[in-house]
């Protein structure tokens, strides 16, 4: 079994976990429709990514029971 050869500090063990902590979300507003988005990520609510649309995003999908047979 693992044991450390000698006592690891509290100051050594702490400045070890500085870089542990979780750092909060950094959203941007999309310019063509306003929504928050995720920086150089597509826009989930319009499709758009610098300006321009990538992703067509359909506004309703309207199933017949017909169709689903």
């Amino acid at each position: 079994m693992a044991v450390p050869q000698n006592k690891v500090t509290k100051s050594r063990r702490n400045m070890r976990r500085s870089h542990d902590s979780l750092v909060a979300d950094n959203p941007n507003e999309c310019p063509s429709c306003g929504e928050l988005k995720r920086p150089h990520h597509v826009c989930p609510s319009c499709g758009h990514y610098a300006d321009r649309e990538v992703v067509a995003m359909a506004d309703e999908v309207d199933f017949d029971d017909e169709d689903a047979a």
